[in-house]
Order: structure tokens, then sequence, then C-alpha cells
């Protein structure tokens, strides 16, 4: 069973998270958080390390760069069983991340807009968060990834029934699901651009 005691957490829709970060809380979890996020679970009167602390390197690029680093990338990928893996990450300082909470810039919404233009559409085209998701879904022995608020409610139980642990079934169910949504992500926006270049 994959114990949790770190978690990324950045989501856009904000339902459900500072109660579901709350009782996370509770089991002695450690938050890396950014912007919006970081600000909603500081106002709850949570602990968190902002993810531009933990990296050493600030938020660029108008936010377009702020978790596409190897501390994180590193933090979701280590096989935890791999000796090698583990002396690698303690060289450089990269710390387990054991849960990723993420859901994607609202891309489908943003261009379902009458007056969405061609440039809110490519700013709403999430990058960092497909690549944590599918980091940590192909780590999904290790790590639990939450993409939907649903599942906000049947982890906690699992922890609670498990002392802090998610099951392998839970993080591979959750894996799945991560793969299905990204999967539908990315075709939302090749067809959205391939109808923009069909307009010339």
């Amino acid at each position: 069973m994959a114990r949790i005691e770190r978690a990324l957490i950045s989501v856009s829709d904000k339902t459900g998270i500072v109660e579901f970060a709350k009782n996370l809380a509770e089991f002695g979890i450690a938050f890396l958080s950014t912007g919006g996020t970081s600000k909603a679970l500081r106002d709850a009167g949570l602990a968190v390390t902002d993810v531009s602390e933990y990296t050493g390197f600030p938020e660029m690029l108008d936010g377009r760069v702020k978790t596409l680093h190897p501390k994180v990338h590193g933090g979701l990928l280590g096989v935890r069983s791999n000796p090698e893996h583990v002396s690698t990450m303690q060289h450089h300082g990269i710390q387990n991340i054991d849960m990723v909470v993420i859901n994607l810039y609202p891309f489908q919404k943003t261009i379902a807009k009458p007056d969405c233009t061609f440039e809110d559409a490519i700013e709403n085209i999430d990058i960092g968060g497909p690549a944590m998701l599918r980091s940590a879904a192909k780590n999904n022995e290790s790590v639990t990834v939450i993409i939907d608020p649903a599942d906000y409610a049947p982890v906690l139980q699992e922890m609670k029934q498990y002392g802090g642990s998610v099951s392998r079934e839970t993080n591979l169910r959750l894996a799945v699901k991560v793969f299905e949504t990204t999967t539908a992500y990315d075709r939302a926006i090749a067809g959205y651009l391939s109808q923009h270049m069909a307009k010339g």
C-alpha cells in the first residue's frame, strides 16, 4: 500500500479542496501547492510550502513554468523500492511526493464561451498539470493521483481504514481515470486547433 506523507495540490476547480486538505492534514501530511490553491489552503489555516520554494526556482513566463522541475517529477516518478533511485533522489534533495491532486485548466469551458479568442484558448491549454498527472499515474504503485473531486471522499475513507495508506487497487483505478481524462483533454485541444486551422 502507498503511505501518503506529502501531497502536491494544484486545482483550477477548487470544489471541496479545502475540506479535503483539512482531512488530509489530520494524517500529518505535508502540502506543496501553487498560486490560488496555495492561498486557499493557507487562508484555511493549513501549512503549505509553495512549489517555487521547494524547487528553489521561481514561477515564470506568466505562470507557464512553475512545476516543470526535476524536484517535482523526480518526486513523482522515483521508484521507492529501487536503491539507485533512492540514492539519486537523496543526492539531489528530491523528496517523495505521494499524492497529487490536480484538475486541469478549463479548456473545454473556455472555448465554449461565445467571446473566446484564440489567445484565450491557447492560454487555457494546461501543460504542467497533465505532465504531473501522467508522472503520478505512471508510478501508481507508490503515488495516489486524484483528478476528480468525486474521488476525495472514497480516498479519505480508505486512508482512515488503512491508517493513512491507499490500496494498490484504488491507485490503479485512479491512474486509469487520469489517462482517460487527459486523452479526452488532448482530443478537445486537437479538435479546436484543427477547426481554427480550417478557418484559415
